[in-house]
């Protein structure tokens, strides 16, 4: 019979069912994975850097410099495996227990703590060594650096010790301090923190004068000033501009002359400084 279509409809019983056909190769489960594997990490990396948006040229750049990008997930607890009956192992399941600190009920705690002192905090160092011993107990290495310099610039007019006179040209002149080269008017600065116990006229060839105490036998004198701007009982810090150089007294011209003083004895001050 022929339906309205034009197909034939079939008039007999129907024919035997068709007998599926057992296929056995494969399909691959994709299609370009052996052109992909043919292609090589250079290939790759641009190809991933033009299709994720990056461009290709970025993709170059970063297949050439090897660049590698790695994730790392840090482990927030430890894996402990378990036995057929879902038990913890002994050797997994222990645990370092932290020691037990126990005091009397009358025990006193210390929260002090001691000073720290550095390089780079001179003046901290001085007070440490004169609060320790006096100064005279102090060596020359231990003292060295421990004052500040009076002047911004050192330059040696005369060292201390014995010398030829610049006044009488006598020999055998025993020098108290350290001259250094100042014009006069130039910034006198104080060598540490301390106080003023003198600022005046030295009767004995000083001039204007200033003493500075730092404590536990150790004073500082500056010598021949133009001027001062500081009066006794003043406490300076380390660097403070005390007074200004000049050649007052027995001077020969404008300089400092500056002293140390351990226990009322002077010392050579580039022991100190």
């Amino acid at each position: 019979m022929q339906t309205s279509r034009g197909r034939r409809r079939a008039a007999g019983p129907p024919s035997a069912p068709r007998v599926v056909e057992d296929v056995a190769a494969e399909r691959p489960r994709d299609l370009h994975r052996d052109a992909r594997r043919r292609r090589g990490p250079f290939r790759q990396v641009t190809e991933f850097a033009a299709a994720s948006g990056i461009g290709q040229k970025a993709g170059i750049a970063l297949a050439a410099t090897g660049l590698v990008l790695t994730v790392t997930v840090p482990a927030t607890s430890p894996v402990m495996a378990t036995d057929a009956s879902g038990n913890v192992p002994l050797a997994a399941s222990s645990v370092t227990l932290q020691p037990q600190i126990a005091a009397d009920i009358g025990a006193q705690i210390d929260f002090s703590r001691s000073a720290v002192v550095t390089q780079a905090d001179p003046d901290g160092k001085l007070k440490q060594l004169l609060s320790a011993q006096s100064a005279g107990s102090v060596a020359r290495a231990a003292s060295a650096g421990t004052l500040a310099a009076p002047l911004a610039s050192l330059a040696t007019a005369s060292p201390f010790g014995y010398r030829v006179s610049p006044i009488t040209g006598g020999s055998g002149d025993f020098h108290r301090g350290q001259d250094f080269v100042a014009q006069c008017g130039t910034s006198v600065l104080a060598a540490a923190t301390g106080t003023v116990t003198f600022a005046g006229w030295h009767q004995f060839g000083g001039g204007n004068r200033v003493v500075i105490d730092h404590g536990n036998g150790l004073e500082t004198t500056y010598n021949h000033l133009s001027s001062f701007n500081v009066k006794v009982g003043q406490t300076v810090s380390r660097g403070e501009v005390v007074a200004l150089s000049g050649t007052t007294g027995a001077s020969t011209g404008c300089h400092l002359h500056f002293e140390v003083q351990v226990n009322g004895e002077v010392v050579d001050p580039m022991g100190w400084l």
